[in-house]
């Protein structure tokens, strides 16, 4: 690669929404009052749009240059010169950064503008817009920092928003003690991910190269071969370490339990998070840090492993789940698993291509599941809903497609990107053909929970109170624009990834300057396609059972539920009860921890302090005893002797000069006669 291109544009990408941020945080409680909520909107919106054109502007720029100089970067000033450690401010966009900026901002945007109809009746709309901007701000600086201090300070930005915007109704006690349960499960995988920033760092300046910069990690990552520490390979454990805050952000097992509570916070911003932002950053991480990850093929087998365990578990939870948001958020986990499986068994670009795609067709959905929420005045409970097609014609459509793609139905882009992980899972030379099994298998319990909701919700009777159902009514156009616009996504994004049987992917080729060239596997295309079919007909059985159940009313449920007496059922609703076994642990272990502390900080360390402040007070009072009865005593009879034999020798002053002439002569005279008798 020559030498990257320098632009000075790219700040603005990032620093627009922080504009946005900081003017609404400080002068938004004014503005609101003086000038009403439009001109919170405005510029909320607006920094976010611009944003987005300028991301499409360096998209068009990488385009026109030749795919081995796809590479922009823009230098605001140099940050840390500490010893060998020298960090600048600077922002870079390569093709992969690029994909990411678009969808940060491009489906973000669209989040933003489908808030001002759903939050237009919040007293806090211009606090909800600060935290949004911001989040958006830390999400661009997380994917276009050039180096791994930049990329954490994105890190732990977006986590500090989703504490604050999952907690943002903080006057329920519920809400603040989700956005809590985020912000510290988070630090829980943060701490390896800094463990794996230093040992990257210590390792490469022990070879005299200590840098941080992506492009120079990557530069120098061959001297890493052959260090170890504890007898692992560096580059083996610093990619675990890195992993671990993967799977804290990217809400993998066992650090998952944060994402579900998420869903207290306004649904907006579970679109934001769960679609375009905070959960994708762990994966893009691990992308971004690709040739580390394919050095040490241990990791690799743990992430792919994590990643189809992570889809499997959040699927059979999210078949029994009632709430309309959870049943989404639980989605977003497995296919995070997935996204993970196939940075696992070496396909980053195809893990990369199945964000993009998911990003569309979940925020539609759960955008979607806002309207149908806004429509039903808050309820959120499925078994109260159903036969809303007819009153939201907008959101029934949109959120059909969705549900298509997220099944992966043929044509659709979750059937493209779905496909690609699947394929690369079995034949690639990381991959295995469990893999493909199992995620097949979830591939399968995606279909059949996702039409679940669509037809509790759309289809049957309404089974919402009187009050509500005379309410019904479709959403704004400030909401049902972006839900369009999503839809067409959800169909149209798949397509720029066609697999090799039907033309190839020229996804793969934007991102072959990141990745490296796309080597198609050693597997004939009659096996792809045999496997691609099978894949579509688990799928498509998935979607048969929940037609016959809540559709047609064929099957009941109560069959499967009841199998080995309810044992399955229970397990899964409640979530394999790790939330219960967490409490009884971590929270319950830490709680009592700090019992013992404050029991041995009451009966042993105040036993301590109060009995060493008794003795120093005895000590005290018997200091002063002894002080008024001894040292006293003592010095004042030496001042009245003192003064005494004062009293006595003021008599010998007379002041009879002859009489001191005497003694003084008298004194002479016994001085000569002692010099006399002893001297002579």
């Amino acid at each position: 690669m020559d030498h990257p291109v320098q632009t000075d544009f790219l700040r603005w990408i990032v620093l627009l929404p922080l504009i946005g941020a900081a003017v609404n945080g400080v002068l938004g409680a004014v503005l609101q009052k003086r000038m009403g909520k439009w001109a919170i909107s405005l510029l909320a919106c607006a920094p976010v749009l611009i944003s987005f054109l300028l991301s499409l502007q360096a998209f068009l720029n990488l385009l026109a240059l030749r795919p081995e100089n796809r590479f922009l970067i823009d230098r605001l000033y140099p940050w840390l010169s500490l010893g060998s450690l020298k960090v600048d401010v600077a922002f870079w966009v390569d093709p992969l950064s690029a994909v990411m900026i678009l969808v940060v901002t491009g489906i973000g945007g669209l989040i933003h503008i489908y808030s001002t109809g759903y939050m237009h009746e919040d007293k806090s709309y211009w606090r909800y817009f600060a935290f949004l901007n911001l989040f958006t701000f830390a999400m661009l600086v997380l994917v276009t920092g050039d180096s791994l201090l930049l990329m954490f300070v994105g890190w732990e930005g977006v986590g500090l928003c989703s504490y604050a915007l999952i907690g943002f109704w903080y006057h329920d006690h519920v809400n603040t003690r989700a956005g809590n349960k985020a912000f510290i499960v988070n630090r829980v995988g943060d701490f390896g991910f800094v463990l794996g920033i230093f040992l990257i760092f210590w390792s490469l300046d022990k070879q005299g190269h200590g840098t941080m910069t992506f492009r120079e990690i990557q530069q120098f990552a061959s001297l890493l071969e052959g260090q170890q520490v504890w007898g692992i390979g560096v580059v083996t454990l610093a990619t675990l370490f890195l992993f671990v805050g993967a799977t804290g952000k990217s809400a993998q097992i066992p650090l998952h339990v944060w994402l579900p509570d998420a869903m207290q916070g306004p649904t907006p911003v579970s679109a934001l998070i769960h679609a375009a932002t905070m959960v994708t950053a762990g994966v893009y991480m691990v992308a971004r840090l690709h040739f580390l990850y394919s050095a040490a093929p241990e990791t690799l087998l743990v992430v792919a492993g994590v990643g189809i365990a992570t889809a499997l578990f959040s699927a059979t939870v999210a078949l029994t789940q009632t709430d309309i948001k959870r049943v989404l958020a639980y989605s977003t986990v497995s296919q995070l698993g997935y996204m993970f499986l196939g940075a696992g068994v070496g396909a980053y670009g195809a893990a990369i291509f199945h964000l993009m795609t998911h990003a569309f067709f979940k925020a539609c959905l759960f955008l979607g599941s806002g309207s149908v929420i806004h429509a039903m005045s808050g309820e959120q409970d499925m078994r109260k809903m159903g036969g809303l097609r007819q009153k939201l014609p907008y959101t029934f459509w949109t959120f059909a497609i969705a549900v298509l793609a997220i099944a992966g139905t043929p044509l659709t882009a979750g059937f493209f990107s779905k496909d690609e992980i699947l394929w690369q899972a079995f034949s690639s030379a990381h991959g295995s053909p469990l893999f493909w099994v199992l995620g097949v298998a979830g591939a399968g319990m995606t279909a059949f929970y996702m039409f679940r909701q669509f037809f509790l919700v759309f289809f049957g009777q309404c089974r919402a109170d009187h009050h509500t159902q005379e309410h019904l009514h479709e959403s704004p156009s400030s909401m049902t624009l972006p839900l369009v616009l999503l839809a067409i996504g959800s169909i149209a994004a798949g397509w720029i990834g066609l697999p090799a049987v039907f033309g190839g992917s020229r996804f793969a080729e934007w991102l072959e300057p990141v990745f490296g060239a796309h080597h198609e596997a050693h597997a004939s295309a009659t096996l792809e396609e045999i496997l691609m079919a099978a894949s579509v007909g688990v799928a498509a059985l998935g979607f048969y059972l929940a037609y016959l159940m809540y559709y047609k009313g064929k099957l009941a449920p109560e069959r499967f539920s009841s199998l080995a007496g309810g044992l399955f059922y229970r397990l899964f609703h409640n979530k394999y009860y790790i939330d219960e076994i967490y409490q009884v642990v971590f929270v319950g272990g830490t709680l009592l921890l700090a019992r013992i502390g404050a029991w041995i900080d009451r009966y042993i360390i105040d036993f301590i302090v109060d009995g060493s402040a008794k003795t120093t007070a005895f000590i005290s009072w018997f200091n002063g005893l002894f002080d008024n009865h001894v040292v006293d005593w003592l010095v004042n009879k030496i001042a009245d002797t003192t003064f005494e034999a004062g009293d006595r020798f003021r008599k010998v002053q007379t002041g009879n000069i002859n009489g001191y002439l005497y003694v003084i002569l008298g004194a002479v005279l016994i001085a000569m006669i002692i010099k006399l008798r002893y001297w002579s």
